[in-house]
């Protein structure tokens, strides 16, 4: 359904820029939306795991930051198996 593919769109988004703000980055706005932060005494194995690892530490909190927005960004659920907007018609 596409109100579940939004959910997961939403929550990933917020779990890797939660990732993305532990991995020692500021909290300027601008220099986060660069991505990680990498070490380059590091190599690339490491640096990726390090990632990988970040990524993994943000899944909990990431998860509940993600539901307060929920509200906000999800279209309300239907209770009938149709709407006017066509959300439940996967055209994929």
């Amino acid at each position: 359904m596409l109100r579940d593919r939004v959910r997961d769109a939403l929550h990933t988004g917020v779990k890797r820029a939660m990732a993305v703000v532990c991995s020692g980055f500021s909290y300027d706005m601008e220099v986060v939306s660069q991505g990680f932060v990498t070490n380059i005494s590091k190599t690339d194995a490491e640096n990726e795991e390090r990632l990988h690892a970040l990524i993994d530490d943000a899944e909990a909190p990431g998860e509940r930051l993600a539901k307060l927005f929920e509200p906000e960004v999800l279209p309300p659920e239907t209770s009938s198996g149709a709407d006017a907007g066509g959300e439940n018609r996967d055209t994929d």
